[in-house]
């Protein structure tokens, strides 16, 4: 709808996971350091944690467009599996060939087979596994166990566990002492800092095509960053709409009461904020994201 209005080829803040749109911050080249040094070095288990929206789906799969040929990499995105899923999913992504009601005796010897002699011609395989505070604990016991297919110099598999703040608490788990000892790396992803935000918006624009990135005053971007607390989903989401609203008001550059329009519709504006009433540039919006 706006995007002839701001002169761009295509909508700079959606919420999809799209690589094209990572700002490489501080923040991410840590993390990308550490998966990469994590896999190069067969160190097996890494951990990395950011809060809800920051980024860590989009991260992942950033890390794999990287991958070289060398590298086959098994994303799980539903940790919700039984220990019978899991396998079935680990037999399916490797190419194992395995009946589907085969004892768990064969299923581990033909991986561990398959992990030696990938391993031994300088192939990484590598296991990534989104929203992992969701696993069970009996599959992950079960990723505990499929560490220790290992040389003497390191892991024939590597594994991702990546997750919100909640899946270091998953890991305290007396249970899970055993695993917790085998992390080898532990990276985080950030929220954007104030300045990170700046050119954050000004990157996607830039990328969806505007010729003006300057579309957003400083005012509008400093309500954004101290209302979103930096999690790139809530920039994105206060972005979309305030273009929305924009165009709706006619009005060229984002202001500061277009953003307090905005985060008082999407009911994202702390109390000191003065709002206005919904409406009020002409524009109705969908809080359904």
């Amino acid at each position: 709808m706006y995007l002839d209005f701001y002169g761009l080829r295509e909508v700079p803040f959606s919420l999809t996971p799209d690589t094209r749109y990572i700002l490489k911050t501080e923040s991410y080249l840590e993390v990308m350091a550490n998966l990469k040094y994590g896999i190069e070095q067969c160190k097996g288990l890494v951990v990395v944690t950011g809060e809800v929206g920051s980024g860590k789906t989009t991260t992942l799969r950033s890390a794999m467009q990287q991958f070289n040929e060398e590298i086959l990499a098994l994303y799980i995105f539903n940790p919700f599996l039984t220990v019978t899923e899991f396998f079935e999913y680990l037999n399916a992504g490797l190419g194992l060939g395995l009946r589907q009601n085969c004892s768990k005796t064969e299923l581990l010897n033909t991986l561990g087979h398959c992990l030696a002699q990938r391993h031994a011609r300088g192939q990484r395989t590598v296991l990534m596994i989104d929203e992992a505070h969701g696993l069970t604990m009996s599959v992950l016991e079960e990723i505990r166990l499929l560490l220790n297919f290992e040389t003497n110099r390191g892991k024939l598999l590597q594994i991702i566990l990546c997750g919100q703040p909640e899946l270091r608490g998953v890991l305290e788990q007396p249970g899970l002492r055993q695993l917790k000892q085998r992390i080898s790396l532990r990276c985080a992803i950030r929220p954007l800092s104030t300045f990170e935000i700046q050119n954050y918006i000004r990157f996607r624009l830039k990328t969806a095509g505007a010729e003006r990135v300057n579309l957003f005053e400083d005012d509008a971007v400093a309500l954004i960053g101290r209302v979103s607390q930096g999690i790139p989903r809530i920039v994105n989401n206060i972005c979309d709409n305030a273009l929305l609203y924009g165009y709706g008001g006619n009005r060229e550059i984002i202001t500061r009461e277009v953003i307090e329009e905005v985060i008082s519709v999407l009911e994202l504006s702390p109390g000191d904020v003065m709002t206005r009433p919904a409406g009020a540039f002409g524009l109705t919006i969908s809080t359904t994201m």
